[in-house]
């Protein structure tokens, strides 16, 4: 006689119908694919969009801000921003008040590829609303927001 374990094949089912885990790692894959075609011609990917316009503000940003803002780790983070670094669109460099501490901020050909893909990113979006079903992206975001 088996000891082995069997789940219903039901209950497979449930859980690829019901899982909002699973739900929402599809949409955010399906999202994060249609974002990075559109970028593909700026030589982006929808991650390093959203990484350079958290940057894009008055002074220069801390690290920990940064990791923060988008919810990284600060390992992860400093990997995003190589290839960033590489392509001259983004620099970092010491706290002048914490030497300990590194900011970040976009380079001159940095603010100038984020400015060419705002609008990219506007376009997509306004799609994307059109074929959101009642509320639209409002409903959306706020519904996601309770999810912590």
């Amino acid at each position: 006689m088996s000891n082995e374990i069997v789940i219903p094949f039901a209950t497979t089912v449930h859980v690829r119908d019901t899982c909002l885990c699973l739900h929402v790692q599809r949409a955010a894959r399906a999202l994060a694919r249609k974002f990075d075609t559109a970028l593909r011609p700026l030589g982006l990917t929808n991650g390093q969009f959203s990484l350079m316009m958290s940057l894009n503000r008055p002074q220069p940003a801390a690290m920990g801000s940064v990791a923060t803002l988008l919810d990284m780790d600060r390992t992860t983070l400093t990997a995003a921003l190589k290839p960033l670094q590489r392509r001259g669109l983004i620099e970092t460099f010491a706290d002048p008040k914490d030497a300990r501490s590194r900011l970040l901020q976009l380079t001159p050909e940095g603010k100038t590829i984020l400015a060419a893909a705002v609008p990219i990113w506007t376009r997509i979006h306004a799609e994307l609303d059109e074929g959101l079903g009642e509320g639209g992206a409002p409903r959306l975001r706020a519904d996601l927001a309770l999810i912590r």
